[in-house]
């Protein structure tokens, strides 16, 4: 994947008139950001992935396209940037209206959350393609008041990591998630040991939406770096400084799905933290002197369950010390 990717990107170079705007370098970040005179747009792009087909499997489309805007919001949010749009993309072997208004539904609980619009979007209808149906949407973000965007530049040793929770498994690793269901015939309508709610319904559960919180945040002096932990699990606090070690050192207890999974599927620990969110949505890395107003404003803001995770470090990398865990890098 990492060669692939990087051959597209040395293929597909080119150059805009500098009144076209200025495209701001942030290779490996979470958001791309061009400068249109004074004013500073971000811009992501990202699909649900295999989870919708677990959404087929169980004939439940609201959620995925709750996930549809949710993960393409956070990723505004991990530059600091406000979210104002979002444009969808729906790739399908036939239109079914039923699905398609679940799916809006969704969409509609997704805007709600990140307080913003859908600016329009696309309906491929390609059967010889797709058997499904594939969701996308690309997400435009702006920065308000004059904000900085939040880089990660700053981030030195001594800075401390905030963590939000998420809400599960949000919409990465079911590729991984669906072979051990499917190798294990586990029923999803059934509840796992000591639950109520069908397995599905958990497995289902929307992307958490982190845009009120980080927004509250993302003008304080103190906060160095953000990352929403998505596809590439705690790796991608890799993408927001190479060169400092991010020693996450006071994880909270995974939460009983995610060890549920590892204990079904006979997954390594290292696997998991590759992979998975781990029960951490979005990582916050804050200068010391300002983690108790960095906390109070995102308990006013529906994050009160934040707690710190560790400090950064110098080194390189990330490490998990009590459960003997180190990543170099992203790949």
């Amino acid at each position: 994947m990492t060669e692939a990717l990087s051959a597209l990107l040395r293929a597909s170079r080119g150059t805009a008139p500098a009144d076209h705007g200025v495209p701001i370098p942030l290779p490996g970040h979470f958001a791309g950001l061009i400068r249109i005179g004074p004013t500073t747009i971000a811009a992501t792009t990202d699909t649900v992935g295999t989870k919708v087909l677990l959404a087929d499997r169980l004939g439940r489309w609201e959620e995925v396209g709750e996930d549809l805007v949710a993960i393409n919001v956070n990723d505004l949010a991990a530059v600091g940037a406000r979210a104002a749009g979002v444009v969808d993309t729906v790739v399908c072997a036939r239109p079914d209206p039923p699905r398609f208004a679940a799916i809006g539904r969704g969409i509609g609980r997704g805007l709600r959350a990140a307080r913003c619009s859908l600016l329009g979007g696309e309906t491929a209808v390609v059967p010889d393609l797709v058997h499904g149906i594939d969701l996308g949407a690309t997400a435009i973000g702006f920065f308000p008041g004059g904000r900085v965007p939040v880089t990660g530049r700053r981030i030195r040793p001594g800075d401390r990591l905030v963590g939000i929770p998420s809400s599960g498994f949000h919409a990465n690793g079911f590729t991984l998630l669906r072979r051990v269901l499917d190798e294990g015939r586990i029923h999803l309508r059934r509840p796992r040991p000591g639950q109520r709610a069908p397995l599905g319904v958990e497995l289902l559960r929307p992307t958490r939406t982190y845009t009120e919180p980080v927004d509250a945040v993302a003008d304080v002096p103190g906060v160095h770096g953000l990352a929403h932990l998505s596809g590439g699990g705690v790796r991608n606090l890799v993408r927001l400084a190479p060169q400092v070690e991010f020693r996450l050192d006071r994880w909270p207890r995974v939460p009983d799905l995610f060890r549920w999974l590892q204990d079904r599927g006979g997954i390594s620990t290292r696997e998991m933290f590759q992979t998975f969110n781990m029960g951490v949505g979005f990582v916050l890395v804050v200068a010391p002197r300002a983690v108790p107003a960095v906390q109070a404003r995102l308990a006013r803001t529906g994050a009160a369950d934040a707690v710190e995770i560790g400090t950064v470090a110098p080194g390189r990398g990330i490490a998990l010390p009590e459960l003997g865990l180190r990543f170099d890098g992203y790949s």
